[in-house]
């Protein structure tokens, strides 16, 4: 692997973790602590959505993350090459 693709490579890795954790920051401590009071105007599953945020949703956004990074990941390996089949 070439040193410019290299660093492509990990730009490219860097950015996704970027992005995923951003999602993860965004829907657990903002949606389940700093905003739960107005989110708990709606409800979910007859819940209140900021108490579902905070118990459960944080946690499913957390494991459908680790499935779009693996995904991804795979896709980025992939394109520079450095897959393993």
């Amino acid at each position: 692997m070439s040193s410019e693709n290299r660093a492509a490579y990990w730009a490219s890795n860097l950015k996704l973790v970027g992005v995923l954790l951003t999602i993860w920051f965004v829907v657990s401590y903002l949606f389940g602590i700093i905003l739960v009071e107005p989110l708990n105007n709606f409800r979910l599953g007859g819940y209140k959505l900021g108490f579902w945020f905070a118990q459960q949703g944080s946690i499913y956004v957390f494991v459908v993350l680790i499935y779009v990074y693996t995904v991804q990941m795979n896709k980025l390996d992939r394109k520079h090459g450095v897959h393993e089949d």
